[in-house]
């Protein structure tokens, strides 16, 4: 067994970070009815299901995202999993300050939650629980109501880089600054 009071040597954070882009994600946008009736969305690559029984997923935010504090007392959440022709989604709401919701079609589900039209997959959920993740607080929610309206390509983040499923890079390759 290891002792964990031992000294750690340092670790270098863009080296972890580039280690970490080692690991292909799906991307989604996080989406939450407002404080001031205006909706918060986010790009999320850190997510994933943790039971189906309670349907429960789960998704992280740093500390430091503007819609932090909205995600927090939300009464409701809805997740997008993007398809490949929504790049410029993912881009848009991966940075704060920009308008996200400009020329973004949406519908709010029945339970009050912001779901963005032409995802793959979304899911309409309630708050289970919230946990500390070090510079990431960590959100765990129940499924009330999912769907799965589009069957097409999936978008991919793999090395700093959105990708297709073959591994070739998207068209139009950019970067996406991940504030999840």
């Amino acid at each position: 067994m290891r002792d964990e009071s031992a000294p750690h040597p340092p670790i270098d954070p863009r080296a972890l970070r580039n280690a970490l882009g080692q690991f292909a994600t799906g991307v989604a946008i996080v989406t939450a009815p407002g404080l001031d009736g205006q909706d918060v969305g986010m790009t999320i690559s850190s997510f994933n299901s943790v039971s189906l029984d309670p349907p429960l997923l789960l998704f992280s935010i740093a500390r430091n995202a503007h819609s932090l504090a909205t995600l927090e007392v939300a009464g409701r959440i809805g997740i997008n999993i993007l398809s490949s022709a929504q790049e410029d989604l993912s881009s848009r709401f991966a940075r704060a300050g920009t308008e996200k919701w400009k020329d973004c079609t949406r519908a709010v589900d029945e339970h009050g939650a912001p779901l963005i039209e032409g995802a793959l997959a979304h899911f309409e959920c309630a708050p289970y629980a919230q946990h500390d993740g070090g510079d990431h607080v960590i959100f765990v929610v129940r499924v009330l109501r999912f769907a799965t309206p589009h069957d097409a390509e999936p978008l991919i983040f793999f090395k700093g880089k959105y990708r297709s499923v073959t591994g070739l890079p998207m068209p139009g390759e950019t970067q996406m600054e991940s504030h999840s």
